[in-house]
């Protein structure tokens, strides 16, 4: 039987979405550096995941505040709006992914969405949020109300016969939700790094898919070195490929140079995202976004 990939429809133009405004149900402890944390709420049945990577706006309230202040419209507007409040007062509004979607209407309980958080200390709003989330605590998500929507990246085309995947602890969401999405006996290199052992996951999958654990309290040199080389030395499959590769961004960098370059990857099937760049905060990558929108 064969496992290659059919083809993906293209990431639309526009992308319906909207506000939803959630609360915390429960949360897990995942391992040292990652929290799960659930929520839920009366219309979370109305968000349509489109599975994979799918991504989405989280806006967290400011410190003294019961829930945060977001545009009062979710349509074209909503980002202007939501620029031109008070810094102090709008919402903290970060990028995550879903990393699984229950909706009671298919199992019989309530509707239920996990986010994992990557945990980096008190450094950051978003992380500190995480580490001290309780069941109850308000958030709000701008999301997509469609499943084929702007905010899934992970799209390999037709005649794709495996796939390689690479992301550190922020990417690692969005990695284990490919390969539940994966057709069985898809052949699939995963290069996932982690600080510690002990954040070391359980991937479901139904592919054929060979983990590479890349454990950084246990390497020597540069990050970007350990990753690079990982993958230089791995022995790859044969066939056309696709590569999804996320997380800090110079890593990202060299790891598509390495595939485009040393692989013969084809700059096309090299899908890379720059989650976050070492040392940059949280705080100034979002100035840098802000200011390219301006």
């Amino acid at each position: 039987m064969s496992t290659t990939v059919s083809e993906a429809p293209p990431a639309p133009t526009a992308v319906p979405f909207e506000f939803f405004e959630l609360r915390v149900l429960r949360t897990r402890r995942l391992g040292p550096s990652m929290r799960r944390i659930t929520l839920g709420g009366e219309r979370l049945g109305s968000f349509a995941s489109g599975g994979r990577d799918q991504r989405f706006k989280l806006f967290l309230p400011q410190p003294g505040q019961d829930a945060p202040i977001v545009p009062v419209s979710a349509g074209n507007d909503w980002f202007p709006e939501w620029r031109a409040m008070d810094e102090s007062v709008r919402a903290i509004m970060r990028t995550y992914t879903v990393r699984a979607l229950r909706l009671g209407s298919e199992y019989g309980g309530q509707d239920e969405l996990d986010i994992d958080f990557a945990l980096h200390g008190d450094i950051g709003p978003a992380s500190r949020w995480a580490l001290s989330a309780l069941p109850g605590d308000r958030v709000t998500l701008l999301g997509p109300v469609v499943e084929d929507n702007g905010g899934v990246d992970f799209r390999p085309p037709e005649g794709t016969d495996w796939v390689l995947l690479h992301g550190d602890e922020s990417a690692l969401p969005a990695i284990g939700a490919i390969l539940e999405w994966l057709p069985a006996g898809m052949p699939v290199r995963v290069f996932a790094e982690v600080p510690h052992a002990e954040d070391i996951q359980d991937l479901p999958t139904v592919a054929d898919a060979r983990i590479t654990w890349l454990v950084r309290d246990e390497a020597a040199g540069s990050r970007v070195d350990a990753v690079v080389e990982a993958v230089r030395a791995a022995g790859l499959p044969e066939g056309t490929p696709y590569a999804w590769i996320a997380g800090e961004a110079g890593t990202v960098k060299m790891l598509r140079r390495h595939l485009v370059k040393e692989r013969d990857f084809d700059r096309r099937a090299v899908k890379f995202t720059g989650y976050w760049r070492l040392g940059a905060s949280e705080e100034q990558r979002l100035a840098e976004a802000l200011a390219t929108t301006g």
